[in-house]
């Protein structure tokens, strides 16, 4: 199989995350200001299985699908309203997050320990990102931005990041031994 082929598959790969990660967003428990949502363990997937460059690719296009109206952000919510409302942060921080979870796996291994590292670093930046924006977008003090939207997020933040650690391993072996992703020493040379 070729090169150009191999990348053909990983952006297919990278648009289906895109997917997932609308479909995962829908999986949602109600809160006060920000629902608990299926959206993390998919962008903790999607940078697990794809990596810096295809995962934060993904989100990136989900958030555009979403920024254009479709109805892919929890509760079949979309809009641009919605990257500058009180969860816009945490929709943005996606993005930081995605790359940093990739990142570190390349920089290391695409190992459980690591992805677990990985995506518990990239939890703290979306809750970072969510936070600071739900202060501002909310008018909230920083206890009550803290309060709600980021102290419910971390017990369960943490089984996602297990689970996104533990799935995301499982799935990238398989995928590269299907050939649907290049080797990971190839794709750290591609985003050099």
């Amino acid at each position: 199989m070729t090169k150009e082929q191999l990348k053909l598959r990983s952006m297919i790969v990278t648009a289906l995350f895109a997917a997932v990660i609308g479909v995962m967003a829908q999986i949602t428990i109600p809160l006060p200001y920000v629902p608990i949502t299926g959206q993390t363990l998919a962008i903790g997937l999607a940078a697990t299985i794809l990596g810096a460059r295809y995962g934060t690719m993904s989100v990136l296009l989900y958030l555009i699908i979403g920024a254009t109206g479709v109805p892919v952000f929890a509760e079949f919510s979309g809009g641009l309203g919605k990257l500058v409302g009180p969860t816009g942060g945490y929709l943005i921080g996606f993005i930081p997050a995605a790359f940093i979870i990739g990142w570190y796996m390349e920089k290391t291994s695409f190992s459980f320990k690591n992805a677990m590292i990985a995506n518990t670093i990239g939890m703290l930046v979306t809750l970072a990102f969510g936070t600071a924006w739900l202060k501002i977008a909310a008018d909230l003090t920083w206890m009550a931005a803290i309060a709600g939207g980021a102290t419910p997020f971390i017990v369960v933040g943490l089984i996602k990041a297990a689970l996104a650690s533990w799935v995301g391993i499982i799935v990238r072996g398989r995928l590269q031994s299907a050939n649907l992703l290049l080797p990971a020493k190839e794709e750290i040379n591609e985003t050099a």
